[in-house]
């Protein structure tokens, strides 16, 4: 079963879009289902609430409530393993994302998933392949 990481652009997506569906939202869907094995870390689901919450141009385009992000990162939270020792890596040309790149190689993932074009650039990290929610989707459905 493969391993993937979800960057905070997949799941922020996820979030805004569970209503209308979309890739990022069904990703969640083939792992509750058993699809692939999802690792997360702390500070990936901290800087997904943070964005929720505190970014103003999200807030002044879709309604939700705080508590709904906090129920939906501690939902994402029961569904992946969580990494707690993320080693410092200096991967991608924004600092932020060095985060989920550790935390892909502490889980020993096959997959980081993401629309970032920063990390998207990379296309593979030490044996990790660097993918769109819509280009997984396709290897996740060949491999049933």
């Amino acid at each position: 079963m493969p391993k993937a990481v979800l960057d905070t652009t997949v799941l922020v997506s996820a979030f805004l879009r569970r209503l209308q569906g979309g890739a990022s939202f069904e990703l969640l869907r083939l792992v509750e289902e058993g699809a692939f094995e999802l690792y997360t870390s702390n500070e990936i689901l901290a800087e997904v609430a943070d964005v929720l919450i505190n970014r103003g141009h999200i807030r002044q385009r879709y309604r939700y409530m705080n508590t709904a992000v906090v129920e939906f990162c501690k939902g994402i939270g029961r569904l992946s393993v969580i990494v707690s020792e993320v080693p410092e890596v200096k991967a991608v040309r924004d600092p932020n994302d060095d985060m989920v790149v550790g935390c892909a190689l502490a889980a020993g993932a096959d997959y980081i998933v993401t629309r970032d074009k920063d990390l998207l650039s990379l296309r593979e990290y030490r044996g990790i392949t660097i993918i769109r929610p819509e280009d997984f989707l396709p290897v996740l459905r060949a491999r049933t």
